[in-house]
């Protein structure tokens, strides 16, 4: 049976309001991974799992030459579309993360931006295999996800475990459902799939979610919350994942 993960109605409302300026969404993954993204400017940039368009708007501002938004969800992607606005550097998709995608074309995009979404997913490694088919050689795979200490500590068990599990989102009433991951398997994934890890990072909220939410602030800074990659694509990675040389090759 397939997981339905995108975030639809009352969840979607209520997910694209808080990531406007949320202590976890907005002042907590995003300085974290528009950091490790660098400078853009000039780059040609996919955002899988673009939600409500934060991302866009941001790589748009800091000279991104064009963005390509995917998502899953027609509530979230209405709110992108009313945010990115007439930006006609900005081309939007509805499409489940779920499946391959190919209406994009091979060594087509410098940066991949995939933030907080790789854990709702079942076919995770079809996604990775995508993103590093679509990447141009050199480009970055920019992922982050919940943190596997913050999944052992608020659900328990085993830190081992790796069952999908259902939470409440916020303070919203809604709840969300996604699969937890060891440390080994997140990282191992990318690697079998041929990134190189460039840097690794466990974000906390920045001075800016204390005046949102304090009591969240400092939950940030006593407990990881999420994890953040820079992957690198390079020749070597590439001729990793396609697997070891032919005899008389």
């Amino acid at each position: 049976m397939r997981i339905h993960t995108a975030y639809e109605g009352a969840l979607g409302e209520h997910f694209a309001d808080n990531a406007t300026d949320g202590p976890y969404n907005a002042h907590t993954d995003r300085p974290a991974m528009l950091d490790l993204a660098g400078d853009v400017t000039g780059l040609r940039v996919l955002d899988a799992g673009c939600g409500a368009g934060h991302y866009i708007t941001e790589l748009r501002a800091r000279g991104a030459a064009e963005v390509v938004g995917v998502e899953g969800s027609a509530t979230l992607l209405r709110h992108a579309r009313a945010r990115v606005g007439d930006d006609e550097a900005v081309a939007l998709h509805q499409h489940d993360l779920e499946e391959p995608l190919g209406f994009l074309s091979d060594d087509s995009f410098d940066l991949v931006v995939m933030a907080l979404v790789h854990h709702h997913l079942e076919a995770r490694r079809q996604l990775l295999a995508e993103t590093h088919r679509v990447l141009r050689p050199g480009g970055t795979l920019l992922v982050s996800t919940v943190h596997p200490t913050a999944d052992w500590v608020w659900h328990g068990g085993s830190y081992f475990d790796e069952d999908r599990v259902e939470t409440r989102f916020g303070d919203s009433g809604t709840t969300h459902s996604y699969r937890r991951m060891t440390m080994q398997t997140f990282l191992g994934e990318l690697l079998d799939t041929g990134f190189a890890l460039e840097r690794f990072v466990e974000p906390r909220a920045t001075e800016a979610a204390r005046r949102v939410d304090e009591s969240r602030y400092l939950k940030t800074h006593r407990t990881p919350f999420f994890v953040a990659v820079r992957m690198r694509k390079n020749e070597a990675s590439r001729d990793a994942f396609d697997g070891p040389p032919r005899p008389g090759s």
